[in-house]
């Protein structure tokens, strides 16, 4: 059975992320669009993908037009390979490092052997693993269409760099006309591996949460945890 979008604010709507952290799987949105919609984050795999695809059709919102990637992590962006599209909009510095990844030879040997030789990527590379059920038909895709600082959208839909700890290319996605932010990962803490010891390396980045909460949008949607709404809303 198919998961259903939820409706937000306006015209953007949420397919839930998984609440098991090591499932790895982030919420996906979705902007409405009749002449095309704007899915921001591609899905975590292939699979992810399609029953984002599958939800959007039952709801009866027009298909997608484009991807725009929040950054280049793989829970972000491993699900672009199952996308029809016109485009795929990301960050420079986030499309070089996927550039980079789609010339690995990614395959369940491939992780065994990455984990092997630095344990600490074991959480990150067995949820790739179980993620992937078809390596032969899986590729990443790097952006088609990219941008150093702000791009407006049709339809309105402002993507700013950010950056931050989390990840250089970092990109939140504002939808002025519905009221809501999309954050992806970007006031998050560095990934697992490469976080410092000691509560410190988990902390998330509460001065980029403070900028971003003064743009004054009445949601924001992080990627692992559900949309809310800023103290003076």
């Amino acid at each position: 059975m198919t998961t259903p979008l939820s409706l937000l604010s306006g015209r953007v709507w949420i397919y839930p992320g998984d609440p098991d952290p090591a499932a790895v799987k982030p919420c996906v949105a979705v902007v409405a669009d009749e002449a095309g919609s704007t899915v921001v984050d591609a899905g975590q795999s292939p699979a992810h993908a399609r029953l984002v695809q599958a939800a959007i059709a039952e709801a009866g919102l027009p298909a997608a037009r484009r991807v725009v990637f929040t950054h280049h992590h793989w829970d972000h962006t491993w699900g672009a390979c199952a996308w029809e599209l016109d485009e795929i909009v990301g960050h420079e510095a986030g499309a070089a490092l996927l550039t980079a990844e789609a010339a690995l030879p990614w395959s369940e040997a491939y992780l065994r052997e990455e984990t092997a030789a630095n344990p600490l990527l074991e959480r990150s590379f067995t949820a790739r693993a179980r993620a992937v059920d078809d390596w032969a038909e899986f590729a990443v895709r790097p952006p088609t269409r990219t941008f150093a600082d702000r791009l407006e959208l049709p339809g309105g839909i402002e993507v700013q760099h950010v950056g931050g700890r989390h990840a250089p290319d970092s990109t939140v996605v504002g939808v002025p006309d519905s009221g809501v932010m999309l954050l992806g990962d970007s006031i998050y803490p560095p990934p697992y591996h490469l976080r410092e010891p000691g509560p410190a390396g988990e902390e998330i980045d509460l001065p980029l949460v403070t900028a971003l909460v003064a743009e004054g949008f009445d949601w924001y949607v992080d990627s692992h945890s559900e949309p809310w709404r800023p103290p003076s809303s």
